[in-house]
């Protein structure tokens, strides 16, 4: 294998002690590096690392004195990881639920510069669902849909899959110490792939379960993750319409949210006004409520239809110097 090829495997591991060692036999010698990052498992997660290092020198075990979260454990691996000589850089977890086997495939657009990030769609083929629990298939498509539009990514679904390869060059660009610690990190990380529009791939692959037991909490997800979709959203697109560029969109949405805003706000209030008097609006009353809604309405679809043809087509890491 030439050191061009190389690749670097990063496992977060938490509450994963009884997988982490048939995960770890089963990485093939195509990977040169194996980093698991114990994030202050209670189990001791990393004492199996160590006990498979003994046999396989490629592992390094990072453990951190304080659970940081899912993103936390990554960006401690994409650290490690920066400092080898790896130009893939994938992640798995450590809980069987992302066949090792698939490695080699999902590298494989990334070291032929067709991709700069690569991540595992469970919803490419229908038939691959059929093991997915009912409530994550629900979340999943719904956060699907709304991470489109804070990443830009319309061309991809299943955004939180933890099955993921990135170019080390496009790694370099992304600000790590602004990229979110815990369950939103993959929907952080396409988000600032969009605003580098770094080319992003989806590898169709199928959707296992086990008896292994998550530790997402789904309170905390309906809480924590609206709030971050929105603030991610305001901004890419005030930096991809109003700072890097300025065209047919920016007009549009300039416009539209305007109108639309003006329209439904002032038909609101004269709907309540007039439903207190018991009088019926007036046509020019409706004409002026209506009409800004309709053509705001069909700014903001004119928008979203711009946006939608602007998904990155041509990978960036060719053109980032070493």
């Amino acid at each position: 294998m030439s050191s061009s090829s190389k690749i670097a495997v990063i496992i977060p591991a938490y509450k994963v002690r009884s997988h982490l060692k048939n995960i770890l036999a089963r990485i093939t010698n195509e990977i040169s590096y194996i980093f698991v990052v114990d994030d202050h498992c209670p189990e001791k997660s990393y004492e199996i690392a160590e006990e498979v290092k003994l046999q396989d020198p490629r592992i390094v075990v990072i453990k951190h004195t304080q659970n940081q979260g899912v993103g936390g454990a990554m960006i401690s691996g994409y650290t490690a990881a920066l400092n080898t000589d790896a130009v893939a850089i994938v992640k798995i977890d450590g809980d069987g639920q992302m066949p090792p086997e698939l490695i080699t495939s999902f590298t494989a657009p990334i070291l032929s510069g067709k991709a700069d990030y690569v991540k595992g769609n469970r919803f490419y083929i229908a038939d691959f669902l059929k093991d997915m629990p009912k409530i994550r298939l629900f979340g999943n498509a719904s956060l699907s849909f709304i991470n489109k539009i804070s990443s830009g990514y319309w061309n991809v679904m299943d955004p939180t899959n933890g099955f993921t390869v990135i170019h080390k060059k496009v790694l370099t660009l992304i600000p790590l110490d602004k990229v979110d610690k815990g369950y939103f990190f993959e929907s952080d990380m396409l988000f600032q792939l969009g605003i580098l529009r770094a080319v992003v791939k989806d590898i169709p692959m199928k959707s296992i379960y086990g008896q292994e037991k998550s530790s997402l909490n789904i309170k905390k997800v309906l809480k924590d993750f609206p709030p971050k979709y929105l603030d991610r959203i305001i901004k890419r697109i005030t930096y991809s319409y109003f700072v890097r560029d300025f065209n047919a969109c920016s007009i549009e949405l300039v416009c539209g949210l305007p109108l639309l805003m003006f329209g439904g706000f002032f038909g609101a209030y004269k709907w309540l006004q007039h439903i207190q008097s018991q009088t019926t609006a007036s046509a020019g009353t409706v004409m002026l409520a209506g009409l800004p809604v309709l053509v705001g309405f069909n700014l903001i679809i004119a928008a979203i239809n711009f946006d939608v043809t602007q998904v990155p087509k041509d990978p960036i890491n060719p053109y980032i110097e070493d």
